[in-house]
């Protein structure tokens, strides 16, 4: 059975952030995720983990600085390194990563210190990832890297394919540095999310659903999740499987039709 985990921030917005945590482990899961670190007590998020007996899966790396800019990169390491420290007081395996830093609302990708080529963004992303490469392999955290869709949420964001977030990952070469494979995002921008994860399958390290066009919960939209859900298994998909989204009406409506999602009889 795949790993599967729940977002603790987009998805109980009816209860007080510390309730939360019951609240996802009454309703039968052991690891949620969440945002960014930064506005949260550590030792504290550490307690409610451990007083309802989850893990957090995953959480933000990366804060207000792109890693596509060439200005930002001292400052966007030294935040890196902090996440890192983060991580081991929370004990999270996995920090997400993005080429650009996002404006709070409306979702566009803050402006660049300067007007850059492709190629020169390409290069700082590199030299970013295979600076935090050791890092990562050091702390025992994989850094995992997210495209995100142009069409909807996020315009102006560079990286908007996966076979770009593969080709960087791969040119690292670590194996704590892969791809976060959003279904939302990429379905937006590609489509045939089947045909991709089976393709780039070694290089993702952590997963994202929500169904499209509306980002709610599976069975919202048009993406056939209880299909999706099985294929991956099918491929032998090791990673944690996070459903990112925004309930349509309500959060037990919303985790009726995830936990829906993972009640299927694989062919043998």
């Amino acid at each position: 059975m795949l790993k599967r985990d729940i977002h603790i921030e987009s998805i109980y917005s009816e209860l007080p952030f510390e309730e939360r945590f019951a609240a996802a482990k009454k309703d039968g899961f052991d690891h949620v995720e969440m945002w960014g670190w930064e506005d949260k007590d550590l030792p504290q998020l550490k307690k409610l983990l451990d007083d309802n007996g989850l893990k957090l899966a995953a959480m933000s790396g990366d804060g207000p600085y792109s890693m596509c800019d060439p200005a930002n990169k001292e400052v966007y390491l030294e935040y890196i390194q902090r996440s890192i420290e983060a991580a081991k007081i929370v004990d999270c395996p996995v920090l997400v990563i993005h080429s650009d830093a996002l404006e709070e609302w409306p979702q566009f990708a803050k402006p660049m210190s300067g007007d850059y080529s492709y190629e020169t963004r390409i290069c700082a992303m590199f030299d970013v990832l295979k600076t935090i490469a050791p890092w990562a392999e050091e702390a025992g955290i994989t850094f995992v890297l997210e495209a995100l869709n142009i069409e909807k949420d996020h315009c102006g964001n560079f990286l908007a394919t996966t076979k770009t977030a593969v080709d960087l990952v791969a040119a690292v070469g670590s194996p704590n540095i892969k791809v976060l494979y959003d279904a939302y995002h990429m379905y937006l921008n590609e489509g045939k999310i089947c045909e991709t994860t089976e393709k780039y399958l070694p290089y993702i390290g952590h997963l994202h659903i929500a169904d499209a066009p509306g980002r709610h919960e599976p069975g919202t939209g048009v993406i056939n999740f209880k299909s999706f859900v099985q294929h991956l298994d099918k491929l032998g998909y090791k990673g944690s499987v996070g459903f990112e989204f925004y309930p349509q009406t309500d959060t037990p409506t919303a985790v009726k039709a995830v936990k829906e999602c993972f009640e299927y009889a694989l062919v043998k």
